[in-house]
């Protein structure tokens, strides 16, 4: 009797469940239908092409396509790490990206903790304008202008420098001078925008924690050390975690534009290498294996991040 009674209570709440579910997703259908259409662009753009990386451990034909070319298991990543270059390369994309991180990364938070002070309205807003515009500028037109203007001949500034006696300013094509140049233009077209969710951090701040500290007579440089910067901690960790996963993916538009004969050994880095052996030269077992190793090396670095966060007392990532 127990037994057969407990079968349609089950039954009950199986079809009490469903009809649950059906009523939420009936709800919701047009949030989903809005997700749509970024959930469809993941699949196709991000999980799809993951089936590329098995040419990696193939001598990969175009003509013979995946199934038909020859498998080498891990000959392509024994060449990378026994090639002349492998040193080069990870020499200049570890410099790059740990100015990256040292000078880059604090420059947003820097700017939006100063946005954050200013009590003028109209000259808050008319700041953060004009410091956002440059996002929407194309990084061909800012390195065009940077060459027009410092060109060794016919630059505009180095011809007024010639003008008034003084040396041309060689830095487009000095090694020395690469990298700051690469890391100044980054900063003057990023750093406005990166501060978006950093500002949005410090507005979701409780500003009754900043009157009761003016009421124990903290000054503003106390309130932004003991309130605002442990209001942004943990968005600060979030992001840097996030940010080693390109840790090895320095990017390719922007070196590949500075990038000349003459700071080619300071300016070549896996993405530019990877253009020129895998495109030009049309090896792309060998260097699909090179972005896997970029991949793993990122996602290694997230992991450890992450677990490092977790056991400080911090939420990580995930």
């Amino acid at each position: 009797m127990r037994a057969s009674a407990s079968k349609p209570i089950v039954a009950n709440s199986r079809r009490t469940t469903s009809s649950t579910m059906a009523h939420y997703m009936k709800r919701a259908f047009p949030i989903y239908l809005m997700v749509l259409p970024g959930l469809l662009s993941i699949i196709l753009f991000k999980y799809l092409p993951m089936f590329g990386i098995a040419i990696s451990f193939q001598q990969y034909s175009p003509f013979r396509g995946v199934w038909g070319s020859k498998w080498v298991g891990l000959e392509n990543f024994v060449r990378l790490f026994t090639e002349q270059q492998f040193a080069t390369l990870l020499k200049n994309t570890l410099i790059l990206n740990l100015i990256d991180i040292c000078f880059y990364f604090p420059a947003p938070i820097i700017f939006a903790l100063i946005l954050n002070e200013v009590r003028i309205k109209w000259f808050k807003s008319s700041l953060q304008t004009i410091v956002y515009l440059p996002h929407f500028v194309s990084m061909i037109v800012v390195v065009g202008i940077t060459n027009i203007l410092f060109a060794s001949e016919f630059g505009g500034i180095n011809e007024w420098l010639a003008s008034v006696g003084l040396p041309r300013y060689e830095g487009l094509t000095d090694p020395d001078h690469f990298r700051w140049i690469w890391l100044l233009q980054n900063i003057w077209k990023e750093v406005g925008w990166s501060a978006i969710i950093y500002l949005a951090a410090l507005a979701s701040i409780d500003p009754t924690l900043y009157e009761a500290a003016k009421i124990d007579g903290a000054s503003r440089l106390k309130q932004i050390w003991h309130i605002t910067l442990p209001s942004l901690a943990q968005v600060v960790l979030i992001l840097f975690i996030l940010r080693l996963g390109s840790f090895i993916d320095i990017g390719f538009e922007h070196i590949f534009l500075l990038q000349n004969p003459l700071n080619l050994v300071v300016s070549d880095v896996f993405d530019t290498y990877i253009y020129r052996v895998g495109v030009q030269q049309g090896e792309f077992s060998y260097t699909t294996a090179v972005g896997l190793f970029k991949s793993v090396v990122g996602l290694v670095l997230v992991l450890a991040a992450n677990a490092i966060a977790k056991r400080s007392g911090r939420e990580g990532v995930y």
